[in-house]
């Protein structure tokens, strides 16, 4: 297994081109660009993403910081949030891999969606509002994926009561 890790003179290089591109703060982790926009420039950023080879959103989801004892890495400038946006893009062309981090606040847990621009983020984007409740602003049908439409509460929340699911099975007949 070789070490792409590149040099940390490389590495800033990398980081100074992707800011200038992208317009937003850029850090290097685990061999692999992050970038780091906010809720409102999402949009533009991913636009710009895929006009600059980004071709695929591999993967959109949601970590939950709330209570978290452990201080996760942010570029100077980024303001943690307990919400974070994750996404994964692919270029074909330079064969590589770039990761989106964005802050979502919870006192207002919606972003926009990518649905229009990568249109295989459609169900990804729905288990993350299904799972954690954050609303992808233009979605075409942001309904839940995986539990029951009158599903009360996001379940990969952290703080979902534990315990409190009742066993739920579908078309189970009644009392006996």
């Amino acid at each position: 297994m070789s070490d792409d890790t590149p040099t940390e003179e490389a590495a800033e290089e990398v980081v100074a081109e992707a800011e200038a591109a992208y317009g937003a703060p850029v850090s290097y982790s685990r061999g692999q660009r992050v970038i780091h926009p906010t809720v409102e420039d999402w949009l533009a950023t991913a636009t710009s993403l895929l006009h600059d080879g980004w071709n695929v959103c591999i993967d959109v989801t949601v970590v939950d910081y709330l209570g978290a004892a452990i201080p996760r890495p942010l570029p100077t400038g980024v303001a943690p949030e307990r919400f974070e946006v994750v996404a994964n893009f692919l270029s074909h062309s330079r064969r590589e891999r770039l990761r989106a981090r964005i802050q979502v606040p919870e006192t207002a847990p919606t972003i926009a969606s990518l649905y229009t621009l990568y249109p295989g983020s459609d169900l990804l984007e729905r288990e993350a509002y299904d799972m954690f409740g954050i609303e992808f602003v233009g979605h075409p049908d942001l309904s839940r994926i995986l539990m029951p439409e009158d599903w009360v509460g996001h379940p990969l929340r952290k703080d979902y009561d534990v315990g409190s699911i009742p066993v739920q099975f579908k078309g189970a007949p009644g009392a006996r």
